[in-house]
């Protein structure tokens, strides 16, 4: 724009340079005097008129040359507006590729938020119609309750007196727990009598009955016995071993009767002992009937385990109810105390009338097979609790009256939109 201007100046400049040199070319003219006629000659030309010639010539050469140079300047600017008008066509090609991408990405991103927009649609409409459906089945599950709440309270304390007669039968035999299935059965009496009603006698007379079974059932301290068969296996490293000894003497011990302390007495005493080491030179002793099996040295750690053992499977036979085992168990602990360990000693004693006492103590007790109060509260729950229940079924075909509305087709849509909105 600044050569364009500059151009402009100049050439603004070179005309009225060329508009003076023609004026005063004009005035010279003027000046000169008048053509001569035919038939005379003209007279020469003074060196005061070949002056103008000489400067109009100059003020053309210079017209000329300006206008060249306006001519190469205004040239230069066309073709920098060229150059420019290119670079411009260029940027407003890109600047229109790139709006072009700018809206397809837009049209893009338009699209997919379209999509988002149905899908949100969609969640939310299956969610309101999730919502209708559990509003519709917890207003019946309302209407339920109450019918069942204001219909008939007392099945509901039949339906726990039959569920607490159940759990009590599940803890008396497989838990063999008595006192836990008493206390079941007498809330479920008391469950019962908080009906008032003159047609239970018979279902508490009976649960009664079950409850005065179970009171003369023979209690076992099952705790303390594992607790003393625990200790027991505690006091197997006490005992003593049988090393051969008989009332506390050897077996090689002589016989010392008839020797005196008297050092005047040596002949004497010299003589009894003589007689008595002739005598007993080999000696065979036989201490009963049956030879006792004697064990050889650091061999008593397997029988000490082997009687820990027997003791715990004792232990863990008490729980389970298990007689037969628990008796096995006590019994090769007894045997093997009695083959392997002194019976003179006082704590062997004392342990093996602890395992004796143990093993007449039965660990199974003698349950009841059956509850005569669980048939009878069956019978009460199909008469009563599923009479109930039928008739809570029954309101939706006696509703016949809301099959009319129906008729009127166009109130049913009106409502569904409603709930959708």
């Amino acid at each position: 724009m600044q050569a364009d201007k500059q151009t402009a100046a100049r050439e603004k400049s070179a005309g009225k340079n060329v508009t003076e040199k023609a004026a005063s070319a004009k005035n010279n003219t003027t000046a000169q005097p008048e053509t001569p006629t035919r038939g005379h000659t003209p007279p020469e030309p003074s060196a005061a008129e070949k002056k103008p010639q000489s400067g109009f010539l100059r003020s053309a050469v210079a017209l000329a040359v300006i206008l060249l140079i306006g001519g190469g300047v205004w040239y230069a600017s066309q073709i920098n507006t060229q150059t420019l008008s290119q670079r411009l066509e260029a940027e407003n090609a890109q600047l229109k590729s790139q709006m072009a991408q700018l809206q397809q990405e837009q049209l893009q991103s338009h699209k997919q938020m379209q999509e988002f927009i149905t899908q949100q649609s969609a969640l939310s409409a299956q969610y309101q119609q999730q919502d209708a459906t559990l509003k519709h089945e917890l207003d019946l599950l309302r209407s339920r309750v109450s019918t069942l709440s204001s219909a008939d309270v007392k099945s509901w304390l039949i339906a726990q007196a039959d569920f607490l007669v159940k759990m009590a039968e599940r803890k008396l035999w497989n838990d063999q727990d008595v006192v836990t299935a008493m206390v079941l059965l007498k809330n479920a009496d008391a469950s019962l009598a908080e009906m008032n009603d003159p047609g239970l006698l018979d279902v508490r007379t009976a649960l009664r009955n079950d409850i005065t079974a179970l009171s003369a059932v023979s209690q076992i301290d099952f705790d303390g016995t594992i607790l003393r068969l625990n200790q027991l296996a505690n006091q197997v490293d006490n005992l003593r071993i049988d090393d051969g000894s008989r009332d506390g003497a050897p077996m090689d011990s002589s016989d010392s009767e008839g020797i005196t302390s008297s050092v005047a007495d040596w002949r004497t005493n010299l003589t009894k002992s003589w007689q008595s080491f002739m005598s007993d030179f080999i000696t065979i002793r036989r201490r009963d009937s049956s030879a006792a099996p004697l064990l050889a040295p650091n061999q008593d750690i397997y029988v000490r385990e082997n009687i820990r053992a027997q003791l715990l499977i004792a232990a863990q036979a008490v729980p389970r109810h298990q007689e037969e085992s628990y008796k096995q168990a006590l019994d090769s602990v007894s045997t093997w105390v009695r083959a392997y360990f002194a019976d003179n000693d006082p704590e062997n004693t004392a342990f093996l009338k602890e395992i004796d006492e143990l093993a007449a103590q039965p660990v199974a007790m003698s349950i009841p097979d059956s509850l005569s109060s669980q048939p009878l509260l069956d019978k009460l729950v199909q008469t009563r609790i599923r009479r109930l229940l039928n008739d809570e079924a029954l309101p939706p075909p006696v509703a016949e009256p809301q099959a009319v509305p129906a008729e009127p087709a166009p109130a049913v849509p009106e409502a569904a939109p409603k709930q959708e909105g």
